[in-house]
């Protein structure tokens, strides 16, 4: 009897998980397609000044109210959705790409190759990687893709390092060595065998790591060493308007809710997943 009531409570949540699943891929997807068609939606034209109407606070006309320009903040942080929440998919999706190769690699065929590019790994993993990141855009002098470069060169070793521990576990399994011995090749037993069973955790990885991703690519913008004004970006439309916080918080407070929003839909995401992908909940599938 206490059986069969673990099974069902163990079903219970895993159907409880895929709801979950299911409502923050919509709302994510919902985030996306915003900020797909942010100029198409946009009620104003993020970029047209208009003095006459500087500094006004929300409104029903500009629910978001206007920066220092007359420009309307609702129309701008939607547009800045689009650079932002898209630079940060690029940037997980390049080091997740990257990190796993590397890692695979390492973990695959070993020897000096994977000694060399572990030590580089560390050396990257010993520096805090915002301040790290900070220290590379600045040598290459600002800019939306050099900020996302520069996040790429410190952020791939995590990745390596959970491709390389993954694939050591799955190279010892029983069918691997049957497919060596079967005739595969390397490249044959990396894409069909190895590959297909890390996946998982690097996906799981990713999509944890996009919320930090978003906060650290706005975070070199507020400082400067990222997207640059005019651009409609959240990270730099805050430091512009940094200085009118006190007077005028709504310059400030529209793109931070741009971020908290985001930052909180892909976490949410990124935990469900993490869940769902959960061997316990998959056993009680």
């Amino acid at each position: 009897m206490s059986k069969a009531v673990t099974v069902r409570a163990q079903k219970l949540r895993r159907d409880n998980t895929k709801l979950r699943l299911y409502i923050f891929l919509v709302l994510v997807a919902a985030l996306l397609l915003a900020a797909l068609f942010s100029m198409r939606l946009a009620p104003y034209d993020p970029y047209l000044q208009n003095l006459d109407e500087a500094m006004q606070p929300p409104s029903a006309s500009h629910i978001m109210g206007t920066d220092q320009h007359g420009r309307d903040m609702f129309s701008r942080v939607l547009v800045g959705g689009r650079t932002s929440i898209f630079a940060t998919l690029a940037l997980v999706a390049v080091i997740s790409v990257f990190g796993t190769v590397v890692g695979t690699l390492c973990g695959y065929y070993g020897g000096r190759v994977d000694s060399v590019v572990m030590r580089i790994s560390d050396v990257c993993l010993a520096f805090p990687g915002l301040v790290f990141a900070m220290a590379v855009a600045a040598l290459l002098n600002g800019g939306i893709g050099n900020a996302v470069l520069a996040l790429a060169v410190v952020s791939w070793p995590k990745y390596s390092r959970v491709a390389r521990s993954q694939t050591l576990a799955v190279k010892a399994e029983d069918f691997v060595s049957a497919a060596k011995l079967a005739g595969s090749s390397s490249a044959q037993v990396i894409l069909r065998h190895i590959l297909p069973n890390i996946l998982g955790p690097v996906l799981v990885t990713a999509m944890l790591d996009i919320g930090t991703m978003m906060m650290e690519l706005a975070g070199l913008s507020f400082l400067g060493l990222g997207a640059v004004p005019p651009t409609a970006e959240w990270g730099n439309m805050m430091s512009t308007g940094r200085s009118m916080l006190q007077m005028y918080p709504w310059v400030v407070l529209s793109p931070g809710i741009g971020i908290f929003i985001s930052v909180v839909l892909f976490n949410l995401l990124g935990d469900t997943v993490r869940d769902y992908m959960d061997p316990r909940n998959s056993r009680s599938g």
